[in-house]
């Protein structure tokens, strides 16, 4: 049973591209749940994180950042976006301040607009902005929508986080503990593994790489008491893509899957034996069948 002014709720965090969103997610439940890297579209799942005190209980869901679908895979992220809008309490609208405000952020502005919920605008990376540019910005930008709370933070350093907090307790409906007090994400092992080894592949490579990249873990077994065995496919649309990846006499492939392995015994708190495969599928993102499976609520196991 809960106590009496017990608060909690779901708090959807949407933004361009980049903004900061998976950082942010991490730095409020002091876990890693989301996967970071500095290139654009880096999530693709909604992600759901788990910060619980003795006041409430706060379920933040990381997004996919807004853009402007090219691929079915693009029109399935953005579908993450829309479902977890409308199961949430509060919004979490993060803002580059070291970016120019443009037309992508109206437009997330104008799909806000009928939604009855409190956005608070979230102005991430304020260590990259000159003092005397803060207040300036946050008079600007205040006009721009009925911002509920309107807060300056830098997600990376974790200067001024503290006061999301404050907030939440304020503005949390009374209700329920959703998750057990010493949960920090909901996400299926299988699809967390996927997203680890496709973080260390946007971590090694670049150019087109990152984007035309697609990991699906296709077993995940015990093996003695101390070992946990992944077999992964990586998929990409091209065999030349295929051979960059592997690199000359497979080195590119033996350092991401060095660097996964690290992150994912430090996750699972045991010893990988990690089995990395890749394959060429062309328009893969595409491809209804290919990209089965991906999203968190097609997924078998969630």
């Amino acid at each position: 049973m809960n106590k009496q002014g017990f608060k909690s709720g779901f708090i959807a965090l949407v933004g361009r591209p980049n903004a900061g969103k998976s950082t942010l997610i991490n730095r409020l439940t002091g876990h890693k749940v989301a996967i970071v890297s500095d290139k654009p579209q880096t999530t693709r799942n909604s992600i759901r994180g788990v910060y619980t005190d003795e006041h409430m209980q706060a379920v933040f869901i990381d997004t996919p950042g807004v853009h402007k679908p090219k691929y079915q895979l693009d029109r399935r992220m953005m579908g993450e976006v829309e479902e977890a809008l409308g199961g949430c309490d509060i919004i979490f609208y993060l803002l580059d301040v070291s970016q120019p405000f443009g037309a992508g952020e109206r437009y997330i502005l104008n799909r806000l607009a009928p939604l009855q919920i409190p956005v608070f605008l979230i102005l991430n990376k304020i260590d990259l902005l000159k003092k005397e540019r803060l207040l300036p910005l946050v008079e600007e930008l205040s006009g721009t929508y009925p911002f509920a709370e309107i807060v300056p933070l830098s997600a990376l350093t974790g200067d001024n986080s503290q006061t999301l907090y404050d907030l939440l307790r304020r503005y949390l409906p009374e209700g329920p503990m959703y998750y057990p007090a010493d949960a920090v994400s909901d996400f299926p092992e299988n699809l967390l593994a996927a997203e680890i080894i496709r973080e260390q592949i946007l971590l090694h490579t670049s150019q087109e790489i990152p984007h035309s990249t697609a990991v699906k873990v296709n077993a995940m077994e015990e093996r003695g008491e101390d070992l946990l065995y992944i077999e992964a496919f990586v998929y990409v649309e091209r065999d030349s893509q295929k051979g960059i990846l592997i690199g000359k006499q497979g080195t590119m492939l033996k350092k991401i899957g060095a660097a996964a392995r690290q992150e994912l015994e430090k996750l699972f708190a045991c010893r990988i034996y990690l089995d990395l495969r890749v394959k060429s599928r062309r328009d893969w993102r595409d491809n209804p069948a290919m990209l089965a499976g991906m999203f968190l609520h097609e997924n078998e196991n969630y």
